[in-house]
């Protein structure tokens, strides 16, 4: 993509500018080698990248504000960047200018046990916060299948979700207190240690998943829950998909409770999972697989829990059932679950990955119509993902005998029999990924012109240079 002519370009005077705000080391700028890391995050296609003009990396909210201040009088474009572990090109600066990177700003400030609370700055690995409550009793639910590398900055501006958001829910349940640096370059707070709060608009869940278009984050308070004290998962194979998927709403009833997860990964994707990791599940036998998790505060309780969930999956076609009751075990089946998206990255960077959503009740129509896509098209269209809360991931994959040529002109073509079909069994475009450029331009599909101007109108309000990560979600 072109830079747009309505930005000025970082010129020298500007990037001495931005090292007297924080820092001469802390300022990359004229080495391409090294601004490239920041020209995409983790989408395979590289059609999506651009890189910056300069990357700043901040530690104070204050340095942040000086940089949005300075951006908007000189009309450059500003990219704010956590772990670039997204999937929807919401971190790559399309029109060239300024990244800010929040790797800097990197600390849990504060444990609060009493309120059950956690107080951190947005670069924080998401596991490093589970590691710093665990010895008070509690964690964090909001769990994203990336915990280990991305920032729970990043996790709040794409309201992230995860194998745990069919018990727990996703990000935003958990997100009470924002300090936020507005496109113009004020400091505002929102909400605070509060359960319940309804003074004015509820600007938190404005500023949550806006993907960085409406706000840097640089201070946030989430709430925590007592640690379970027991958990386990169970791996049911099924001869086919209908199968696994027509167990699923039969599972919480059976269980009596909402398991903490319910994953599904078809016949495909378990098996590039497995060549992939080397491993040895039977996964041969299996046309799907669920996999799911329990827990609770006593073994009792987790145990009963399981048998009788498994104990349905048997009732209801599954082939064998296997149990994990500790954690080497358990790492072993999620990692083939968690290892899916790598797989596929190595078998071709020829390749779209999507993330849809539809009721839950849905999903078998859902992988139906995309295995009749892939056979009509010739290529690979694998199903996995949160079975529980009805968010299917898939990766588009090109076949192997297939040209460049004859892939770019047909992978828009399956991108959008895709997305009627998703938009025909009421679902949405994206479940946790977020929009970002990637998909902007399949956002009439499922959102109405009146709704796409209210956002609009409330990005010219707060962004009236439209100076924030421009470019995303919807063009202005």
């Amino acid at each position: 993509m072109r830079p747009n002519a309505r930005y000025s370009p970082v010129t020298s005077k500007i990037v001495d500018r931005l090292k007297a705000i924080v820092g001469e080391r802390f300022v990359i700028h004229g080495d391409p080698e090294k601004l490239e890391p920041f020209s995409h995050d983790e989408i395979p296609d590289l059609a999506y990248a651009h890189a910056p003009e300069a990357v700043v990396r901040p530690n104070t909210t204050q340095q942040i504000a000086e940089i949005m201040k300075l951006a908007n009088r000189e009309m450059i474009p500003v990219t704010p960047r956590g772990a670039g572990s997204g999937l929807s090109g919401g971190a790559v600066p399309i029109h060239g200018g300024i990244v800010v990177l929040m790797d800097r700003m990197n600390h849990i400030l504060e444990v609060d046990r009493e309120n059950m609370m956690v107080v951190v700055e947005p670069g924080v690995v998401t596991n490093d916060i589970n590691a710093a409550v665990r010895a008070e009793g509690l964690f964090y639910a909001g769990y994203p299948m990336s915990l280990e590398t991305c920032y729970i900055g990043g996790n709040v501006a794409e309201n992230a979700g995860g194998g745990k958001a069919v018990k727990y829910g996703v990000t935003g349940r958990y997100v009470v207190g924002l300090e936020v640096v507005t496109p113009t370059g004020e400091i505002i707070q929102l909400g605070g240690k509060l359960l319940k709060d309804v003074t004015g608009y509820d600007l938190i869940s404005l500023m949550v998943g806006s993907e960085g278009t409406l706000g840097i984050f640089t201070k946030i308070t989430l709430r925590l829950l007592p640690l379970p004290k027991a958990s386990a998962d169970l791996l049911c194979l099924f001869s086919s998909a209908a199968d696994a998927i027509a167990a699923v709403p039969k599972i919480a009833i059976a269980g009596g409770a909402v398991p903490t997860s319910i994953e599904f990964m078809d016949s495909t994707s378990v098996r590039k999972s497995c060549e992939y990791l080397n491993e040895s599940l039977p996964y041969h036998e299996a046309g799907a697989m669920l996999l799911i998790t329990v827990d609770g505060p006593e073994s009792e309780q987790v145990e009963r829990q399981y048998e009788a969930i498994g104990e349905q999956c048997l009732r209801s076609g599954a082939i064998e059932v296997y149990v994990a009751d500790n954690a080497t075990t358990s790492e072993r089946i999620w990692r083939v679950r968690r290892n899916i998206p790598e797989a596929f990255s190595v078998i071709s960077t020829h390749q779209s990955n999507d993330d849809l959503v539809v009721p839950p009740a849905n999903i078998l129509q859902m992988v139906a119509g995309m295995e009749k896509l892939a056979q009509k098209h010739g290529v690979s269209i694998p199903a996995y993902g949160h079975a529980g809360d009805g968010n299917l991931h898939t990766r588009i994959v090109k076949a192997p005998d297939m040209t460049l040529e004859q892939w770019h002109g047909l992978l828009p073509k399956v991108l959008t029999e895709l997305y009627e079909l998703t938009a025909r069994l009421g679902g949405k475009i994206s479940g946790e990924h977020g929009i970002g450029h990637k998909r902007k331009k399949y956002m009439p599909m499922f959102v109405s012109p009146a709704a796409l101007e209210m956002m609009r109108a409330i990005k010219r309000g707060l962004d009236p240079n439209n100076i924030l990560n421009p470019g995303k979600i919807f063009d202005v």
